[in-house]
C-alpha cells in the first residue's frame, strides 16, 4: 500500500493505514481512550504523528471484527474493500452521529461517482447503493472521553469483491461488479477525504442538514416510495419524502399523518424487499 496524499486541510492528512486490526473503529476508541501518541508508520503509507485529533483517519486492508449499525458484522476478504474510520471533534454536536452519517453518505457517493463514473443512491440512513444494491454501509459513532465530544465515523466500501456470500448476493454489489474493472482504493479514499472535508464544513455553517438536503434528497432511493419503518415502539408505513434539516426521514401515512423519523436503530424497508 503506497498511500495517498488528499487536498485538505485536515481531513486525511493524519491516517494510519494498516494491513489488518479488529475493528477501525474499535481502534480509534482505544487510541481515544488510552490518549495514545503514535509514531509514523510509514511502512504502511501512513502519516500521522502524535495523539490522535480531528480530520485523523485509520485505514486497514483488513478487518477480523467489523461491525455495521445494530451490531451486524461487516467482513471482507483482505485488500477487496475499503474499512476506514475518520476522527471527528466539533466544538458543538449540532444534529449528532446522525447528521454526520449523512454527510459521510453524500461523501462516498460523490467518491464513487468521481472514481467509477456510476451514479450511486443513498438509502437512508446510511447505505449508499449502485443499481438497488448495497455498495457501502456507514456506522457513526459517539465517543466522550474525558468528557470530549468525539464522532468516529466508519465506513465500509465493497471496491474489488467478485462475489459475495449467499445470504447476501441477492442485496450486495461491488465496484468491481458494477464497472467490470479494478478499483483504485487510494483514490477512493483521496477523494472521500476532500469530500468529505467540503460537506463537513457546509454542515458546521449550520449543524443541521439545510445546506445539504437538497443535494441529499436528489439521491435518496426512498424518496417518493412507499417504505416501512420499524421501530421498536411503533411499525409506519407510507411513502417517503426525503428528509428535512434536522437529517430526519420525512414519511407520510395514508391517512394524512407525517412522522419524522430519527435515525437511531430503526430500520427501512421497502414494500417488498430491500428497497
Amino acid at each position: 500500500m503506497t498511500g495517498f496524499s488528499a487536498d485538505t486541510k485536515y481531513i486525511g492528512k493524519n491516517y494510519l493505514w494498516l494491513e489488518e486490526t479488529d475493528s477501525t473503529n474499535s481502534m480509534m476508541r482505544r487510541l481515544l481512550r488510552d490518549g495514545t501518541t503514535i509514531e509514523s508508520r510509514q511502512e504502511y503509507g501512513a502519516v500521522i504523528e502524535g495523539t490522535p485529533r480531528e480530520g485523523m483517519m485509520i485505514i486497514s486492508d483488513y478487518q477480523s471484527l467489523g461491525r455495521g449499525r445494530s451490531g451486524k458484522n461487516w467482513t471482507s476478504a483482505p485488500g477487496d474493500g475499503i474499512a476506514l474510520s475518520l476522527l471527528l471533534m466539533p466544538e458543538s454536536m449540532g444534529g449528532g452521529t446522525s447528521c454526520i452519517t449523512l454527510v459521510a453518505a453524500l461523501s462516498v457517493a460523490a467518491t464513487i461517482e468521481k472514481t467509477s463514473g456510476l451514479k450511486p443512491q443513498i438509502k437512508w440512513p446510511n447505505d449508499i447503493l449502485l443499481n438497488e444494491k448495497k455498495v457501502c454501509g456507514i456506522l457513526t459513532e459517539l465517543d466522550t472521553t474525558q468528557g470530549k465530544n468525539s464522532i468516529i465515523v466508519g465506513v465500509g466500501i465493497n471496491s474489488n469483491q467478485q462475489e459475495f456470500p449467499a445470504e447476501i448476493s441477492e442485496t450486495a454489489t461491488s465496484i468491481f461488479l458494477e464497472t467490470g474493472t479494478p478499483s483504485d482504493r487510494e483514490s477512493a479514499v483521496k477523494y472521500f477525504s476532500e469530500y468529505f472535508e467540503k460537506y463537513y464544513e457546509i454542515f458546521l455553517k449550520t449543524s443541521d442538514m439545510s445546506l445539504l438536503k437538497e443535494e441529499y434528497n436528489s439521491l435518496l432511493v426512498n424518496k417518493g416510495r412507499v417504505v416501512k419503518v420499524f421501530d421498536p415502539k411503533e411499525n409506519i408505513m407510507g411513502i417517503a419524502e426525503g428528509i428535512d434539516d434536522e437529517g430526519r426521514l420525512i414519511v407520510k401515512t395514508d391517512t394524512g399523518i407525517t412522522h419524522h423519523i430519527y435515525a437511531g436503530e430503526v430500520s427501512v424497508r421497502g414494500i417488498y424487499g430491500y428497497v
